[in-house]
């Protein structure tokens, strides 16, 4: 027996899928030149890019949390095969699909570019601000065990605990899991590296809080609408912040987009990022460490080299009255509800993938869904 199934009849008009699927088309339609470039023309026919970028988009709008679970999701819900563009009757491609093609996604910075076409979108739509934003840091916990940081100089294969001079008897059973005794034992990222993910650090945001092999991730959002405009992955230590904030400032400026202030809590309270954003022409809105406002205490002993430091912070603290300063700390707030987003909806409360190449893919997608749902409320309006 034949069925014939009218795919946009199934599909409700005033569904939110429907907005976001028109402007995802638009922006893989200007893309298709990269894609040509990136996708060879000889050889076994490959699964098309637009339907890889779609279906990860999809992972990031439903939570889904694994790339075989996405693709189980294609194969039995019409409504996932509508947006990726799939017959009904169309044979899904394999979970494997995604791990073939993941480094030419890097290699030609295709994920970038999406995300950069929704930008440049949300601008020509007159949705963002062009002159004031926000930048703020996140923690995210990487795919390794905290058991796979092991000392460097140890091989992989030598299995001994950290308490006992003697290797653990190789000849009993061993089970999948087996259990580490840390107490007493020193671990720190110069001594220590995870076997599992070497580019993750053992790090905590904050006092108080546990230590835990982690990534950062950057973002800098508009003030606007907070919508996302630059995104960045980072190693996670002290001065990863601000680094990542100056890098963004600089990717910014090279998309014309001219920064005249950026808006940071306490994190970013030192004096070198606010001479750096100076240099660029952007005026910093930091909020100041209590107790230490202004470096003014003991300035006169500082040595030369931290006195323009000092002189910055200075400068700094002389903004906390004005009404410009109060602006930014209030639109700030919208950074961090990027951030919330995407570790409750877009799965990126822990990293699924080993290596920070690939965490920023993640990123960029997820910053890219999180402008288009914020795009399609507003448009809306």
């Amino acid at each position: 027996m034949f069925f014939v199934i009218d795919m946009e009849e199934r599909v409700r008009q005033d569904h939110p899928l429907r907005p976001i699927k028109a402007a995802v088309d638009e922006i893989l339609a200007e893309l298709g030149p990269l894609f040509d470039r990136a996708y060879s023309q000889t050889g076994r026919p490959g699964v098309p890019p637009e339907v890889l970028l779609k279906a990860l988009l999809l992972q990031c709008l439903y939570t889904i949390r694994s790339e075989r679970q996405l693709v189980e999701r294609i194969d039995t819900d019409l409504l996932f095969r509508w947006f990726c563009g799939l017959d009904p009757a169309e044979e899904v491609f394999d979970p494997t699909a995604f791990t073939h093609n993941r480094p030419r996604l890097d290699e030609y910075n295709i994920t970038a570019a999406f995300f950069d076409a929704v930008n440049s979108r949300a601008i020509e739509a007159g949705l963002a601000s062009d002159e004031h934003f926000s930048v703020d840091g996140t923690m995210i916990e990487s795919y390794a065990s905290i058991k796979s940081f092991r000392p460097i100089d140890a091989s992989n294969d030598d299995h001994t605990d950290d308490n006992i001079d003697n290797p653990i008897d190789t000849n009993g059973f061993k089970s999948r899991n087996a259990e580490v005794n840390f107490h007493g034992t020193r671990r720190s990222n110069a001594t220590h590296r995870s076997t599992t993910d070497p580019q993750a650090r053992l790090y905590r945001k904050s006092p108080g809080q546990e230590a835990r092999l982690s990534h950062l991730a950057h973002a800098i959002s508009e003030n606007r609408n907070g919508l996302v405009m630059a995104v960045s992955v980072s190693e996670a230590n002290g001065r990863a912040e601000c680094l990542a904030a100056v890098k963004m400032v600089d990717a910014l400026r090279e998309r014309s987009i001219a920064v005249r202030t950026l808006g940071a809590d306490r994190g970013y309270d030192s004096g070198a990022l606010m001479i750096a954003l100076e240099q660029r022409g952007v005026t910093p809105h930091v909020a100041m460490r209590a107790g230490c406002v202004g470096g003014v205490s003991g300035a006169s002993r500082k040595s030369k080299k931290d006195r323009p430091l000092i002189a910055a912070r200075q400068r700094m603290a002389s903004r906390l009255a004005e009404d410009g300063y109060a602006v930014s700390q209030r639109s700030r707030k919208k950074v961090e509800e990027v951030f919330g987003w995407m570790k409750t909806i877009a799965g990126l409360s822990r990293s699924r993938h080993v290596g920070r190449w690939k965490l920023q893919q993640q990123v960029e997608l997820a910053a890219a869904c999180y402008n288009l749902v914020r795009m399609r409320t507003l448009l809306a309006c």
